[in-house]
């Protein structure tokens, strides 16, 4: 498999933050998305952004933009088929995808990601994480998904399908474990109050 194509997923209406784009708000003095991008962009061959609405409000970051081809908010997995149909006409075999209030993700989610694929003979895998009981929570907007399956996700998501796991299982999608840290690496942003404990997460670890 070549080098994938990363995609961050800023498709959402942040209902719970009261509309807007997350990624927009500023931790640390930047923005969300910068950090995602910092993150994202030295592992992959090349980086989309995936929204909806007027594009132009992200010129200042230089990415290729992707709207949903599918109407009405349908949830990631309709980024990741925006996704899909730009590494296809980029002639890529794969993309994988990041979501764009999520500032503290690891680092080396793509070997993971890849590792994870490729021990377990399948070519979609997603992150997850193990909480303080030992329970295995997946993160579905993490994860490597193949072009070849473009056309499946679409035939899905025009039936109605829309929860993310519900289709990678169908696929035998693989689990890509990442170490405990003293905070969850796959925290993201949902509310001011979440915004707050960004804040002190990040000064901790600049700290």
């Amino acid at each position: 498999m070549k080098q994938p194509l990363g995609v961050i997923l800023a498709g959402g209406q942040a209902r719970r933050m009261g509309g807007g784009d997350k990624g927009l708000l500023k931790i640390g003095g930047r923005t969300i998305l910068q950090s995602v991008i910092d993150r994202l962009a030295p592992q992959v061959a090349g980086l989309a952004l995936n929204v909806n609405g007027p594009a132009a409000r992200f010129d200042g970051f230089g990415l290729t933009v992707v709207a949903d081809s599918i109407e009405g908010f349908a949830g990631p997995l309709a980024g990741v088929l925006a996704g899909l149909d730009w590494a296809a006409n980029e002639g890529r075999d794969a993309i994988v995808t990041a979501a764009a209030d999520t500032p503290f993700f690891p680092e080396d989610l793509v070997p993971q990601l890849l590792l994870a694929a490729r021990q377990g003979g399948t070519s979609i895998a997603l992150a997850a994480t193990r909480d303080d009981a030992g329970k295995i929570w997946r993160h579905p907007t993490f994860g490597l998904w193949p072009v070849a399956l473009r056309e499946d996700l679409r035939r899905a998501l025009g039936g109605g399908l829309r929860k993310v796991v519900q289709w990678t299982d169908g696929h035998g999608a693989a689990t890509a474990l990442f170490p405990k840290q003293r905070f969850d690496p796959f925290f993201n942003v949902n509310t001011p109050a979440d915004l707050v404990e960004a804040e002190a997460i990040l000064s901790g670890a600049e700290g």
